[in-house]
């Protein structure tokens, strides 16, 4: 019988890749975690017998806590996590369910070493277009809500990598790039296991307009326009990031839930 206090891995899944996604926690043994070192998308991996000390940082929050299956050591951190203010809900059925359910799961090996402060840190060129700025959406909504973003000088970008401890994405010679015809927004759906069909229909507008292959989607246009709209409205990079993301965020619910839905007016046949 499900947790009083549950989310079903569906419902946790449509909620996955929108601002309203919950805080997930993955408290599954070493043991289970070694096993299959894969997480829930946006996971954090934490001990449950530590969940004392750091349930009270997740207060008047939303958290989602996974275990192997679902059962005391999930039950407990939820516990701890709702005595300290939080709303928490426990996965059914924890990881099992969710991998056994086919949906999405995050190679550990794929996310890279997490900084001082327990985000991701990225850097890349400054001024972002297309390409640097779907990459950071789907870090964010996929991988790790806390992840940090460095813009610098093209110039820089492999140096401040190497001193600052970040990971350098959409410049030549890293693993986080183009290849081929492909840009760093496909291989990293790829490399994180994200190959969902929402994200494909994403990938495929993301590349056209990145690459300059508007005949790849008709929707290319669209964003390279926009796009190029925010880099002009924003002078500041962080400001243009955040502008950004919910570009892409609505761009994702359309991929998602409204590709067959048309628009009319004054109501026509299609328009709601």
């Amino acid at each position: 019988m499900p947790s009083y206090a549950s989310i079903s891995p569906d419902k946790l899944a449509r909620l996955l890749g929108t601002p309203k996604a919950p805080v997930i926690i993955d408290v599954r043994e070493p043991d289970a975690f070694a096993a299959d070192a894969r997480l829930i998308p946006t996971s954090l991996c934490l001990s449950h017998e530590t969940a004392e000390t750091w349930a009270a940082a997740y207060a008047g929050r939303t958290v989602a806590v996974s275990c192997q299956r679902g059962k005391k050591l999930a039950e407990g951190a939820a516990a701890w996590l709702r005595h300290y203010g939080a709303d928490a809900e426990v996965v059914e059925g924890g990881f099992e369910g969710w991998r056994d359910a086919g949906l999405p799961l995050v190679p550990v090996s794929a996310i890279p070493k997490r900084g001082s402060s327990g985000a991701t840190v990225w850097v890349t060129r400054s001024r972002p277009k297309i390409d640097r700025i779907a990459c950071p959406w789907l870090i964010r909504r996929f991988v790790d809500p806390e992840a940090v973003f460095l813009f610098v000088a093209p110039a820089e970008v492999g140096a401040v990598a190497e001193r600052f401890g970040a990971t350098p994405f959409d410049v030549e010679g890293v693993f986080w790039s183009h290849r081929g015809e492909l840009c760093t927004f496909d291989v990293m759906i790829e490399a994180f296991g994200l190959v969902t069909e929402p994200l494909a229909t994403m990938a495929k507008i993301v590349r056209g307009a990145d690459t300059d292959r508007l005949d790849l989607a008709p929707e290319a246009a669209g964003l390279l326009a926009v796009s190029l709209g925010l880099s002009r409205l924003h002078a500041d990079d962080l400001a243009q990031l955040e502008a950004g993301l919910g570009i892409y965020d609505a761009l994702y619910r359309w991929a998602r839930d409204a590709t067959d839905e048309t628009h009319s007016w004054p109501g026509g046949k299609g328009a709601r």
